[in-house]
């Protein structure tokens, strides 16, 4: 069987979601698609701690904890369907990439809630949060990078200059037709990381 990995990039109720193999040392793009992190892709459940903040305490943490429980089983059925249909066509997933935001650490609920800076933070991290569990429960190992890091990273582990890879990476998109946008392309190129580890 093939090797593949699988690279994601986080937002708000979804993540962009690109299978990687490699071809001579050089990634191919097996399946990229956008993973709903949330059940009803509204504002409310998109944004579940701006949602919160309006809300008493106690109601406040009930919300939030269900919209994470429902982004980590969302998570886990799309990474094992994408898992299936990489498999039945001879490719086996060894790993996963997660890039991360600036990784600040966050205090207690109620002060998250507290400060709009926080509840911006506390977005971002439930739905890599969701990615870092099924990647647990699915036994993947998960390679968590900073986004800004990258490309640095990758130069010296595929000992590539920048240039290269970020047109190495740009290039897939002819191939595999629109969209290819920078989510695509940073999740690509982490789960190409990923592969060379």
């Amino acid at each position: 069987m093939n090797r593949a990995a699988i690279g994601f990039r986080v937002h708000s109720g979804w993540a962009a979601m690109v299978a990687v193999s490699l071809e001579d040392g050089v990634p191919i793009v097996l399946q990229r698609r956008k993973l709903l992190l949330v059940g009803t892709f509204s504002y409310t459940f998109r944004q579940p701690y701006h949602t919160a903040e309006k809300m008493p305490l106690g109601d406040a943490a009930e919300f939030v904890r269900g919209v994470e429980t429902e982004s980590r089983e969302l998570a886990l059925s799309g990474l094992r369907a994408l898992e299936k249909e990489l498999d039945s066509a001879d490719y086996k997933v060894r790993g996963c990439a997660l890039l991360l935001a600036s990784g600040r650490k966050l205090p207690e609920f109620e002060k998250v809630l507290a400060s709009h800076a926080l509840i911006h933070t506390a977005d971002g991290e439930l739905f890599r949060e969701a990615i870092r569990h099924c990647c647990a429960r699915a036994k993947l190992p998960l390679t968590a990078i900073k986004e800004r890091e990258l490309l640095a990273a990758a130069s010296k582990r595929l000992n590539k200059r920048p240039e290269f890879l970020n047109r190495q990476v740009a290039a897939l998109g002819k191939s595999i037709g629109p969209p290819w946008t920078q989510d695509e392309k940073l999740a690509t190129l982490a789960a190409w990381l990923t592969l060379a580890n």
